[in-house]
């Protein structure tokens, strides 16, 4: 910024040093702020702010002006010399004047100035920058249904999520030609959408020898600007919230579509240097120049115009999110709060808090929301999101789980099972408006590429639109193969689906296949089965109930052993520092050596650890309970998704034996969920591990310390559990420093 001295006034050129770099072909674009505009002599405030109104409301007529001033700003300070060459067309141009020049002085004429060979091209042809109109920071952001008839002409700044993009093709702005009888150059602007070719040359020696030379193009000679169309539509349901620029002025509608109505979408064309900022998905803030255009043509032409944003701005708000959450210092209280021991069980009890119970959910769901670790050894790709089913009888809240981590994914699509296709979650070959080819258009999962994809009611997809995500699931690509287009879009997504059994609620009579009614080879690409089965229990219930009515009078969800449900714009803040880390997490040598049990190479390749037990003992399970579909070699890579993920939640990019107990611990509850009343009754627990079961369940009922010795009896008891197991249990467990006996013969636990 300049200071300039005129007598008693001081003047701020803005954008000196803009105009300088771009009359030295270092910067193309030019972003002329509007408060800036504002702001640019006090003396005239009242002048300024007519000519700042009127550049709102003629805002296509004082872009052209705009660029007629810098124009003239940058013949200033180039004087008589001629711009550095920095691209190709600075090269036709230069060697262009040049010619001209030795013409003149062929011909006996003295060499012109800069200014007079300028004036013999198109401004249009000689102009290297573009003039990018930025609106005031107070003013909001529309909604499509909301750019109506008076916004033609105006600038303004509307909101959506891109739903389409086209790729970036070259758009005509002057065409150059040749004559083939005097080989003179004839430039011919191009304002509009479509242009009539010259053929006359309109050259003084064709006109006087009446020659009528015949032009032909000249497209390297041709001067052509980078150009894009996307398509974006109104704000969808409650999960866009998340997204929010500029909190300390405003926040964007978490809803744009009235009840009832189907969400609008815009025609956005943009051009230059704000081309390639967006793609399908993505949640966009655009300011531009709303400009209605005239259908021509004997079937479309009519008096109803359509009408189209002529962009200028284009910001992602993802990304400006994912930035400022990354730049947004923690105050010291939540910095504490994350640094706690117990931050796993912290986070997940704040995932859905006024839902009772499911913890083990809960964790389940939070390790998708962290993803583990791609890897891609050899050729080899090996995914690193998590894949997570809920399966449950109805009320058992799998909808709302869904609903709230599709809120709380920094990117994420909802979708139903009976309202998606195939084409729909995968991809679409569609008519490119512009150019008429075939184009591909991104489904659910294609646009919650490096997110969630949350699909509900998934029984009730049909079977040949349920097998096209297999690919996605295990691959996390997709193929096509459709109207002469072959290509593999990426969906690097993790899959979180519900789905009730097929016979609305889970029949203990059935088997588990009959229950689930799902293909084995799409149950093997979950990396988790959760089947969360609504049994009457007096307990339970009561304790439920009193949640949720505690939940509906007081409306918050009561403490837990002492915990706070952190706030969601943490918790995102917090995953998105964590899961933004370009980490490598890895497995250290002496942790693959106790995986496998010994150090020798055979017995590490063969040998008996906590990883190979696990899969042994979950494969004789599933063979003593003839449940052999859901047991695969994946559930091995899922162990190992899982503990990377619980690495990475720690901020650290090793892996400990702690995280491998922890992910084996879930795979083995998922499994327990899985099997039904009658299977359970074969696979007995010992009395010791009941009598361990209701201690457990007391502690986490209680919320106190410690537990009366009469009233673990009294429950043990009533469950048929007699003194001598429960004292066994407590003997066992005190000796493997579980739980310990205080002198008031009270039970505590020692990690909870």
């Amino acid at each position: 910024m300049y200071i300039v001295k005129r007598g008693r006034i001081f003047q701020i050129f803005y954008y000196r040093e803009d105009v300088q770099r771009i009359a030295e072909r270092e910067q193309i674009a030019l972003y002329v702020n509007l408060d800036d505009v504002a702001r640019y002599d006090e003396a005239l405030a009242t002048l300024i702010e007519g000519n700042a109104k009127r550049c709102m409301e003629n805002s296509f007529r004082f872009h052209h002006i705009f660029n007629e001033v810098v124009d003239e700003m940058i013949r200033e300070v180039l004087g008589d010399r001629q711009p550095p060459i920095r691209d190709a067309l600075d090269a036709f141009i230069f060697q262009r004047v040049r010619m001209d020049d030795q013409s003149r002085i062929s011909e006996g004429y003295l060499s012109g100035t800069a200014e007079e060979v300028r004036k013999k091209y198109p401004p249009q042809l000689l102009r290297r920058f573009e003039v990018i109109f930025k609106c005031r920071e107070t003013m909001k952001p529309l909604a499509v249904r909301d750019i109506k008839a008076n916004c033609v002409g105006k600038l303004v700044t509307v909101s959506g999520i891109v739903i389409r993009a086209t790729e970036v093709k070259p758009l005509l702005e002057v065409m150059t030609y040749a004559c083939d009888t005097c080989s003179a150059e004839v430039y011919q602007p191009v304002t509009g959408p479509s242009f009539m070719p010259a053929t006359n040359c309109p050259s003084k020696d064709c006109v006087e020898s009446r020659a009528n030379g015949r032009l032909h193009m000249q497209v390297r000679g041709s001067k052509f600007a980078k150009f894009q169309e996307i398509k974006i539509q109104e704000l969808v349901g409650f999960s866009r919230l998340k997204y929010v620029v500029r909190t300390e002025i405003h926040q964007l509608q978490s809803d744009q579509v009235p009840v009832g109505s189907i969400p609008r979408t815009l025609t956005v064309n943009v051009y230059g240097e704000s081309t390639r900022q967006c793609g399908p998905g993505d949640l966009v803030q655009i300011s531009g120049i709303l400009i209605p255009f005239m259908k021509t043509g004997f079937r479309q032409g009519g008096l109803v115009a359509e009408t189209f944003l002529e962009a200028h701005s284009v910001e992602n708000i993802r990304c400006s999110v994912d930035d400022k959450y990354a730049e947004e210092e923690l105050t010291e209280e939540e910095v504490e709060l994350l640094a706690q021991d117990n931050l796993y069980d912290m986070l997940a009890y704040s995932i859905a808090p006024e839902i009772y119970g499911l913890t083990d959910v809960k964790k389940s769901l939070l390790l998708a929301l962290v993803g583990g670790v791609d890897r891609n050894a050899s050729g080899m790709k090996i995914r690193g999101c998590l894949n997570v089913l809920l399966m449950g009888d109805p009320g058992v809240a799998k909808s709302q789980l869904l609903s709230y981590v599709n809120r709380l994914a920094p990117r994420s699509q909802c979708t139903t099972g009976r309202g998606s296709s195939g084409v729909g979650l995968t991809a679409a070959v569609v008519k490119d408006p512009v150019t008429g080819e075939m184009i591909l258009e991104g489904g659910a999962l294609v646009l919650a590429d490096r997110g969630i994809c949350c699909i509900d009611e998934f029984d009730k997809m049909m079977d040949s639109d349920r097998t096209s995500i297999h690919e996605v699931m295990e691959q996390q690509t997709i193929s096509i193969a459709k109207a002469g287009i072959m290509t593999t879009l990426n969906a690097r997504v993790a899959i979180i689906a519900a789905a009730n059994p097929a016979f609305g609620r889970y029949n203990p009579k059935r088997s588990i296949e009959q229950n689930i009614d799902l293909p084995a080879a799409l149950l093997s690409r979950f990396d988790l089965l959760w089947l969360i089965q609504d049994k009457p229990n007096r307990d339970g219930d009561r304790r439920l109930a009193s949640h949720i009515t505690y939940v509906h009078m007081n409306s918050k969800q009561p403490e837990i052993e002492g915990m706070k449900p952190i706030d969601m714009r943490l918790i995102r803040q917090d995953l998105s520092n964590r899961c933004g880390r370009t980490c490598r997490v890895h497995f250290t040598d002496g942790l693959l050596k106790w995986l496998n049990g010994s150090n020798r190479l055979l017995e590490t390749l063969f040998g008996k650890g906590p990883l190979v037990e696990m899969y042994v003992d979950l494969r004789r399970n599933a063979r003593e309970s003839d449940d052999s579909t859901f047991t695969s070699p994946r559930l091995l890579l899922s162990v190992i998704r899982m503990s990377t993920a619980l690495a990475r939640l720690r901020l650290s990019n090793v892996v400990s034996p702690d995280d491998i107990e922890e992910a084996i611990r879930l795979m083995q509850a998922s499994k327990d969920s899985l099997r039904p009343e009658m299977h359970q009754k074969e696979i007995r627990h010992s009395p010791v591990d009941q009598a361990f079961a209701v201690l457990r369940e007391l502690n986490l009922s209680s919320g106190e310390e410690a537990i009366p010795f009469k009233t673990a009896l009294e429950s043990c008891t009533r469950r048929g559990i007699t003194e001598e197991a429960l004292r066994n249990a407590i003997l066992v467990h005190e000796a493997n420093g579980v739980i310990m006996i205080d002198p008031q013969q009270r039970i505590r636990f020692v990690m909870n």
